[in-house]
């Protein structure tokens, strides 16, 4: 196949441009072999990270969307044998010509990240629920090999310039992020919105848990007060930031479990048949 050639499968930067500003913008995937990621200083915004070695794993695995564009170096094999391995179950893929290099090369937005190593955040240390919540979304749908740094508020921004982090849930005086609160709505919800990840219902039903929890709304969801009282016993008996965030991880599998089961209306009721009391006398 002729990659130097556009295909009714593929999509030029400045069209990718203005669809990922657009009403159903599509997912945006990075399929860069491993070490051309590492070795990279940037990515795109918005992007996962899928190693295209395991697409046959992670394809149907991917968030909910309406389509997906891939893209590799230089859109040549990768990003095309990514692109037809989506396509033949059932997804409607493209993959972007010229690659990531292309983008650049139009002047494109990429975003930074550290050489030599997958993604890496920053945050405040204590950790009680959105700087819990927000890794874990990162690690199950972003970059699972992403690395989460917690450190004295004070020291956010410093940390976040000389480790190449991207910081996250603190207000912007302490350090320029995207990902932080606006309005009512949590850092959760911020990196739901940046990643496109909105098509996934029992992800948005997992974010009103988050957000009532967070936000201390607990009459959004029945479950925000559980999540509350259950992280911050976690915050008590776990005072090391990285072990409270390892402990925490399978609590969230569980409860975006729950979701998935809750919106296709498959939720399990608990249910006890207690014996009446008139029965408990004859006995």
């Amino acid at each position: 196949m002729d990659t130097t050639k556009p295909s009714s499968f593929s999509i030029s930067p400045s069209l990718l441009a203005r669809a990922l500003d657009g009403l159903s913008p599509p997912l945006l995937v990075d399929v860069r072999k491993n070490q051309a990621f590492a070795e990279s200083a940037c990515t795109l915004l918005g992007a996962l990270r899928r190693d295209p070695l395991e697409v046959a794993q992670w394809a149907r695995t991917l968030p909910a969307a309406a389509s997906v564009v891939v893209y590799c170096i230089h859109g040549h094999e990768v990003g095309l044998n990514t692109m037809q391995a989506l396509r033949d179950q059932g997804i409607e893929a493209v993959f972007l010509e010229g690659g990531i290099e292309a983008w650049r090369e139009q002047g494109l937005p990429v975003v930074a990240k550290p050489v030599g190593s997958p993604t890496r955040w920053v945050t405040r240390a204590r950790p009680r629920v959105d700087r819990i919540a927000c890794p874990w979304l990162i690690r199950r749908f972003v970059d699972a090999q992403a690395q989460f740094l917690y450190v004295p508020t004070d020291q956010v921004g410093t940390v976040a310039q000389r480790e190449q982090a991207t910081a996250y849930d603190v207000a912007n005086h302490v350090a320029p992020t995207r990902f932080t609160h606006v309005g009512e709505m949590c850092s959760f919800d911020a990196f739901i919105q940046a990643y496109r990840l909105g098509g996934d219902a029992a992800l948005e039903r997992l974010a009103q848990i988050v957000r009532g929890a967070d936000t201390d709304r607990l009459d959004l969801t029945p479950q925000s007060g559980g999540l509350v009282a259950l992280s911050l016993g976690m915050s008590r008996i776990e005072p090391d930031d990285h072990r409270m965030l390892e402990s925490m991880m399978p609590l969230y599998d569980a409860l975006y479990a729950w979701c998935q089961d809750a919106v296709r209306g498959q939720d399990e009721k608990h249910t006890w048949n207690a014996v009446p009391a008139s029965q408990k006398a004859q006995a």
